[in-house]
């Protein structure tokens, strides 16, 4: 099952990708994708109305409407940082023992296809396509054998990071990785019966040019571990989102270094999640 969210941000209305490749509105169904939503079984019982209802439901034409993020605004938003074996290289850092966390502010969160604001007194803006992973039921000390079953399902995400914010301004990585805008997600949530996220191709050009292009097999953590494992400190709530990392190919790794600018598009997908684009604007 796919879903997404259309409409004015701040009023968007859930919708479904039927098996016939439909896009339709089931705001009838009467709930969001939120944490109420996914910790209540939210999936299931929409996937039995559907069975009822799906027929009839109101056609979307997703060329026609704002898509915005597949989830209401999550409770937080957790990264993993080089998690791919040719990142890490790329950026002169060693490979990680044990996965690096980092958070990403939720008011980041935007549709797949809105505009990316490039900060005030940015010098480094830089893409990271990543698979994000959406959590299910509430997860705490969950055994890597079992970590699956607390996935929903999978996104496709742009972690926008400003290198400058992030590594020349001292502190952690939030502060670089938390601006408006900077957490573009969908354009549909896919669930975990339809995915392998071990084996899917990802990619990302700007301007047209190919500068990502890579395979989740890539990964240094899989994603049953990173789940895990951040269950070990603290607790996942439905709806919660792990961005698993990005492979080669960042700004920052490029010779010589290369950032985003006002008037640039940025395109990515991800084998089976869709794909984005992001016009680089400036801030308000």
């Amino acid at each position: 099952m796919k879903l997404f969210r259309f409409g004015s941000p701040g009023s968007e209305k859930p919708g479904v990708v039927l098996s016939d490749s439909a896009w339709v509105d089931v705001s009838a169904f009467g709930a969001d994708y939120d944490e109420a939503f996914f910790g209540g079984g939210g999936l299931a019982k929409l996937e039995a109305w559907l069975k009822q209802n799906g027929s009839s439901c109101p056609k979307v034409d997703p060329s026609k409407v704002r898509l915005g993020a597949p989830i209401c605004r999550p409770s937080k938003i957790i990264c993993v940082g080089l998690n791919y074996r040719a990142h890490a290289v790329e950026t002169n850092m060693p490979i990680p023992a044990e996965p690096v966390l980092f958070f990403k502010s939720t008011t980041a969160l935007v549709g797949p296809n809105d505009d990316l604001k490039i900060p005030r007194g940015s010098e480094k803006t830089d893409w990271e396509v990543e698979l994000a992973v959406i959590i299910g039921k509430t997860a705490r000390y969950v055994e890597k054998n079992e970590a699956l079953e607390y996935v929903a399902g999978y996104a496709l995400h742009n972690d926008y990071s400003e290198r400058a914010f992030q590594l020349d301004r001292g502190g952690q990585w939030v502060k670089g990785k938390s601006c408006d805008t900077f957490a573009p997600l969908g354009p549909t949530l896919v669930t975990r019966d339809e995915i392998d996220p071990s084996n899917l191709k990802l990619w990302l050009k700007v301007n047209d040019k190919l500068v990502q292009n890579s395979n989740t097999d890539d990964m240094i953590f899989d994603v049953p571990t990173i789940v895990s494992y951040i269950s070990q400190f603290m607790t996942l709530l439905p709806g919660d989102v792990i961005s698993t990392g990005t492979p080669q190919g960042v700004g920052l790794g490029l010779k010589p270094p290369t950032f985003l600018k006002v008037g640039d598009t940025v395109e990515l997908g991800i084998e089976g999640l869709g794909t984005s684009r992001q016009r680089a604007v400036a801030s308000d």
